[in-house]
């Protein structure tokens, strides 16, 4: 997690995975690689690993999912926020877990 929060303010380039701008799926795959954990840079296919969590149960690094289909990830941060890379012009930012809509899905990978 830590890692995802020290990209807090890199640019957003869609398909881009690090060091210094990322989209959605590429900051999560590059915070879980720096803890020696492979995922895939879908965001789609992020969403069918590791185990299913409640909302209730959220602890920071759980990955949260929204869309239908599966379309964004974020990384659970604590305290009801996540951090992401959202979109083209917004640079990788922590907001509110409800900040992007209907959560479809999260997910503990480890």
């Amino acid at each position: 997690m830590q890692t995802a929060l020290a990209q807090v303010g890199d640019p957003y380039v869609w398909g881009a995975g690090g060091p210094n701008s990322f989209d959605c799926s590429g900051l999560t795959q590059y915070a879980y690689a720096a803890a020696g954990i492979s995922l895939p840079h879908s965001s789609s296919m992020q969403s069918r690993m590791g185990t299913a969590v409640s909302r209730a149960d959220l602890q920071p690094g759980d990955l949260i999912f929204y869309y239908s289909p599966v379309s964004h990830v974020s990384m659970y941060v604590g305290n009801g926020q996540m951090v992401h890379a959202s979109t083209s012009g917004q640079p990788v930012k922590v907001v509110s877990v409800d900040s992007m809509g209907g959560i479809t899905a999260m997910r503990r990978i480890a």
